[in-house]
Parts: structure tokens; C-alpha cells; sequence
């Protein structure tokens, strides 16, 4: 079933961490379920050809919110002094209706992300690069950076063929069923003249090896003395 499964939930706490991070119950918890899911299409809707990779979201308390934006393009969300960004902090704010702190990191091996690839192989067919193009383009620069698999999937009118068909291309390994394989797994979509095309992306990364258990022996005086004491209550 790891062939059918989505690779970053059936890693949730075991290699991969959350998206969001934080704790509630009852109505507190829907309405903070429902505020992500605004916070994060509104800012994947505005940013969607800036290199946005992924969003993560922490809660202190119910009256702030932090919010982490994973880019390749950090200069386009920023602006110049701080300008957009001051925008974009009024804007969330107006979605949740609460204090947002926006913090922004860099992707800088952006070839290597599966988010980042899926969307700009995504792009190309929107402008009318041939798919296999696009696809071999993507693998050649990820390998090249030093992926040790990725695997791309494209369905759909590929080519402006009447019948829409799933092609995929793959360089490396992909483990999908080893759970300590370090795997990014991203989809995205194109919007052509001929329909819509979906575009699936796995990269493989490596293993993660988590530290071994350390085994504290108990100190030999203490058990000398317990085979003492079993000793004498036989004897008695």
C-alpha cells in the first residue's frame, strides 16, 4: 500500500514533522483548523508563481499567529524595505482576525524540492513546452544537485491528443514503502487550452537514521547485593 498512499502523511511523526503546530479543543479547534486552511490558500493564490514551497503555521496563544513561509524567491514576498510584506501582514491579519508574525526562509537547492519542480514543470506546459521536455529538464537539474531519485507523473491531454493518458518518468530510487526514506512528495496543476493536467512529483532524498537507545547498566554493587540478600533469605 505504499504505492497508493499519500508518502508525507504515512511519514507524520516518524520522519516528517506537521504543518501546523499547535493545540485546541472543541470550537477552538475547527476554528483554528478552518483559519490554516484560509491563511494557506490565500497565500498559495498570491504567490503561486513566486516559489512558495510550503506553509507552516504555530500558535502560542489564541490571540497570535505565526506564520512560515518556505520560498525560493524570498526578495519577491519581502519588497523593497519591507513594504509587501507590511501588506501581506494586514491582509492575514484581516483573514483570521488575530495579531499575524510573518517569518520568511529561503529555499535555496530549489531544483531539489518536490513542490517547486512539480510547479514549474506545471508552468512549462502552460506555455506549450513539450512535456517530456519540461519532465527531463526537471530530473536532469535534481540529479545533477544530488537527489538520489525523483520520479514525475503527468496526466491528462498531454500534447493535445483526444484521449488523455498517464506518463511518468523516473531516474534513481524511489522507497516509497521504506518509512525512514526521506521523501518530498508535491502536486500541481496546469491549466492548457486542451484541459486541465495534473503533475505529481517524488523526490528521494535519503534515509533518516534516528539515534540508537542507550542501554544503562545497573552498577555492580547493587547487584551484588540483592544476590546477597536472596542468598540469606534461602539459607533462613
Amino acid at each position: 500500500m505504499g504505492q497508493k498512499v499519500n508518502p508525507i502523511a504515512l511519514r507524520g511523526g516518524i520522519t516528517r514533522t506537521w504543518g501546523s503546530t499547535w493545540f485546541a479543543e472543541g470550537k477552538t479547534f475547527t476554528e483554528h483548523l478552518h483559519q490554516d486552511l484560509k491563511l494557506r490558500k490565500f497565500i498559495e493564490k498570491k504567490f503561486h508563481k513566486n516559489g512558495v514551497s510550503h506553509v507552516e503555521i504555530d500558535r502560542k496563544s489564541d490571540k497570535s499567529v505565526k506564520v512560515t513561509i518556505f520560498t525560493a524567491k524570498p526578495g519577491m514576498i519581502i519588497g523593497r524595505a519591507g513594504s509587501e510584506i507590511d501588506r501581506l501582514r494586514g491582509q492575514l491579519e484581516g483573514v483570521v482576525q488575530q495579531s499575524v508574525f510573518i517569518n520568511i526562509k529561503e529555499i535555496k537547492d530549489f531544483a531539489n524540492n518536490a513542490q517547486l519542480v512539480a510547479d514549474n514543470v506545471a508552468f512549462q506546459l502552460e506555455k506549450r513546452t513539450s512535456f517530456r521536455r519540461a519532465i527531463k529538464q526537471a530530473i536532469g537539474r535534481a540529479r545533477r544537485i544530488g537527489s538520489k531519485g525523483i520520479k514525475i507523473m503527468v496526466s491528462g491531454r498531454l500534447g493535445g491528443a483526444d484521449m488523455a493518458r498517464t506518463e511518468h518518468y523516473m531516474e534513481g530510487r524511489i522507497p516509497l514503502h521504506t518509512l525512514r526514506a526521506n521523501i518530498e512528495y508535491a502536486r500541481a496543476k496546469a491549466f492548457t487550452t486542451y484541459g486541465v493536467t495534473g503533475v505529481k512529483c517524488w523526490i528521494y532524498k535519503g534515509d533518516i537514521f534516528k539515534r540508537d537507545f542507550t542501554v544503562v547498566k545497573a552498577p555492580k554493587e547493587q547487584s551484588n547485593n540483592r544476590n546477597n540478600k536472596r542468598r540469606n533469605n534461602t539459607k533462613k
